[in-house]
């Protein structure tokens, strides 16, 4: 009996920091969630409707106040129909999120390939479109495309998007050290502050990053910049060692895990 006493006493001591760390954890997460996604538009309008009705009910205008507690189920789904795709973006990005991810798993360094063939041609020029694939299935994506299977490299990439062949305009989807589709079409983004600069490849980078947790690196035929786009965010114009640690944070990618058994060594010359 006194041993159940002493852990109810402890766990009185612990309860309050318990309670404050589980809300600030999903406050934490919700901040992201909000941040990642289009979700501030929501939160603006949900705060614009209730300062209308706490002034109405402050200035007692009770023809307001009768006005808004009958339009109340309209006004929600009206909300839900006019922020539909905010709202979608935001609980797609529930379903994508680790809610507990400590530590980096160990993977082999398969972006070695792609940031070569980034780099030739941008110094030619030629527009570049390559999806990394997380957690997100886009079979629907991807089936748009021609599918591939085969091993990366900067050669294959290069031949890809070096050439005016027809899977040149779209996409290449890459998982591990596999290409698995190239020449697949990816949904323009939605945002209408964009850069009108932007041309069709950054838009549907864009476009892809708002509506899946792939990232995905495009080189800028007009400019040659090299840039990635992930969280319905856009990085422009990104150096070698700025994108090598993006994609090393965010590939989960360890430093001390660079070998290159997954793809094709270049390095080797042929017998």
């Amino acid at each position: 009996m006194k041993a159940f006493d002493s852990l109810a006493a402890i766990y009185n001591v612990i309860r309050p920091i318990l309670d404050l760390g589980i809300l600030t954890f999903i406050l934490y997460k919700a901040y992201e969630l909000i941040i990642k996604t289009n979700g501030i538009q929501i939160i603006k309008a949900a705060v614009i409707v209730a300062l209308a009705y706490a002034g109405a009910l402050l200035l007692n205008l009770d023809t307001m106040v009768w006005i808004l507690n009958v339009m109340a189920s309209g006004l929600l789904v009206a909300f839900a129909i006019v922020f539909q795709p905010e709202m979608r973006k935001l609980f797609l990005k529930m379903g994508q999120t680790q809610w507990f991810a400590f530590g980096n798993r160990s993977k082999h360094t398969y972006v070695d390939s792609v940031l070569i063939a980034a780099e030739m041609l941008s110094k030619q020029r030629r527009g570049m479109l390559v999806v990394f694939m997380r957690h997100t299935k886009m079979d629907d994506i991807i089936n748009t495309g021609t599918r591939l299977n085969a091993d990366l490299s900067s050669s294959l990439l290069v031949t890809i998007f070096g050439m005016d062949t027809p899977l040149h305009d779209g996409a290449c989807f890459v998982l591990g050290g596999k290409l698995i589709a190239a020449g697949c079409f990816l949904p323009l983004s939605e945002q209408y502050d964009i850069k009108k600069t932007f041309g069709t490849r950054h838009r549907a980078a864009l476009g892809l990053s708002e509506v899946s947790d792939a990232v995905v690196l495009v080189v800028s035929e007009e400019t040659g910049a090299i840039s990635l786009a992930y969280d319905s965010k856009l990085h422009y114009d990104l150096t070698l060692s700025e994108l090598t640690k993006m994609l090393e944070n965010l590939l989960e990618i360890t430093p001390d895990a660079y070998q290159l058994e997954d793809t094709i060594d270049e390095s080797k010359q042929a017998d």
